[in-house]
């Protein structure tokens, strides 16, 4: 993979003047390569990842599994296309194994997960089965360390009681 994009993916806020230091190239050269990347389709956006739980919001994120048929001549493609639609699925993964799709999605709460899964996205044509696992902490995600041991997690300690 190039070092450019890896350097990027890590973190998106570094400049193009501490890219090129990083990379030993001149800036007009990394601003060049980041244009063609965006042109190409190669990056896609910029995105900030966000400790949910150190902010003072309500969010809930759940992993839904889905079985689907697939359709004639588009595969699995269809369906997921209609999925990514909906505002609350942030990923769509076509995967190998005992299901189909996974796909991630975002609400203010389990209930309001629960009630797109029920009475949106399990009665899409197409859909057969669906399994929802919702997130209760996220440890590491994009790669970055969200949660240490040092770090009390008072879900843990009732659960455990």
């Amino acid at each position: 993979m190039d070092r450019l994009l890896e350097l990027l993916s890590q973190n998106a806020r570094l400049t193009t003047r501490q890219l090129a230091t990083m990379l030993d190239r001149p800036e007009s050269e990394i601003c060049n390569q980041i244009d063609a990347y965006e042109k190409a389709g190669i990056i896609r956006g910029y995105q900030t990842l966000i400790n949910w739980e150190r902010a003072d919001a309500n969010k809930a994120f759940a992993l839904i599994e889905l079985r689907v048929t697939p359709k004639r001549d588009r595969g699995f493609d269809e369906i997921a296309q209609k999925i990514m639609q909906f505002e609350e699925v942030d990923s769509v993964y076509l995967m190998s194994g005992g299901f189909d799709l996974a796909v991630m999605v975002h609400g203010d709460t389990m209930q309001q997960i629960a009630m797109f899964v029920a009475r949106r996205l399990s009665l899409l044509d197409s859909v057969l089965s669906t399994a929802t696992h919702f997130i209760l902490t996220r440890y590491k995600d994009g790669g970055v360390v969200l949660k240490t041991e040092d770090e009390n997690d008072e879900r843990r300690s009732v659960l455990c009681d």
